[in-house]
């Protein structure tokens, strides 16, 4: 259990829960495994590991050592590093002194791979720091909730500053964040020209600056990014998130109401399409930015206000009371 809900980070990051049970074994002398679950980190790193006599329990591994062995692998990754960055400037010095195209060395390339959340946030930095413009933002479930206190923080800051220089931010999230407490909180803190809307059903994280500049992800855990200065690509992406922005429902600065339709709320509307197309409740769940316990009960909630006794009398009740076919 404590494995599915531990947030992985760095093995020279000691986490809080990591460091108060490590703090503990010192002090008793050992753990029982069991006690190791909320905070696995320290059997991966050696903080924790099983005695010779009793391999259910678990005995601390001395700072002193533990602090050694750190500083060593700090040291290795360091030296690793000034070694990659000599090889890509021996690779890259002959090819510097023969590029020669159409465009001016300092001229950013229509379209660059970005990597890590440090590079991905400073890159969306600079494009935002020359700008007193536009900003076009797309934040879908995942994304929003996996952010940590320190991204939202200097996020909120950037934001924060672009509003400052008079320019105006427009956000997509999904129904599902419509009451979301960080959500409420970050626009209660800006100053400025910020709106907010809100959809069953989002693109994934999009992010378009003075329409010139746009950000995208490049993988499933978002440590890559895609930054694209290609008018017509971002031309495109602009005018998709302008249509998308006219179907959605307001939610700041002020708040519209999401109508219910005969006894039938938007969120299960949603649920309602796309079980008639067939989808599984994981599918569901993940389209509309839920869990699958979420999705279930929604799921239980419109079989009760239609009066189904089973899934599949559910998909021919929806189609039969043409709920999907009228306008809320």
């Amino acid at each position: 259990m404590g494995r599915a809900t531990h947030a992985a980070h760095a093995a020279d990051d000691l986490c809080a829960e990591g460091a108060a049970l490590y703090a503990r074994a010192l002090r008793d002398g050992h753990l029982r495994a069991e006690d190791a679950e909320e905070a696995p980190c320290l059997i991966d790193t050696g903080l924790l590991h099983p005695s010779v006599g009793d391999l259910d329990r678990l005995e601390p591994l001395a700072p002193a050592v533990a602090l050694h062995r750190l500083l060593l692998a700090s040291q290795d990754r360091i030296a690793d590093e000034r070694r990659r960055e000599v090889r890509l400037a021996e690779l890259f010095a002959p090819l510097m002194r023969t590029d020669a195209g159409p465009t001016g060395a300092d001229d950013p390339p229509v379209i660059a791979v970005l990597s890590g959340f440090r590079g991905i946030g400073r890159a969306i930095e600079r494009a935002m720091a020359g700008s007193s413009g536009e900003l076009l933002a797309v934040q879908p479930h995942v994304s929003h909730t996996r952010a940590s206190d320190e991204a939202r923080a200097q996020a909120l800051a950037r934001d924060q500053a672009f509003l400052d220089r008079g320019g105006r931010i427009r956000t997509l999230y999904q129904h599902t964040l419509r009451h979301a407490p960080s959500v409420v909180a970050r626009y209660e803190q800006l100053r400025g020209d910020a709106e907010a809307r809100t959809l069953d059903e989002i693109t994934d994280r999009l992010i378009v600056v003075d329409r010139t500049v746009a950000f995208i992800p490049a993988n499933a855990d978002r440590t890559l990014a895609v930054e694209i200065r290609h008018p017509a690509i971002v031309g495109f992406l602009a005018t998709a998130f302008d249509r998308l922005w006219r179907l959605a429902t307001p939610l700041y600065p002020q708040t519209a109401p999401q109508p219910s339709l005969d006894g039938v709320t938007p969120r299960q509307l949603a649920i309602a399409a796309l079980l008639v197309e067939g989808h599984t409740d994981a599918h569901i769940a993940d389209r509309l930015g839920m869990n699958v316990r979420t999705a279930r009960l929604h799921i239980a909630k419109l079989a009760a206000t239609l009066g189904s006794d089973s899934r599949a009398q559910l998909g021919y009740l929806i189609a039969r009371s043409g709920i999907l076919d009228q306008e809320p």
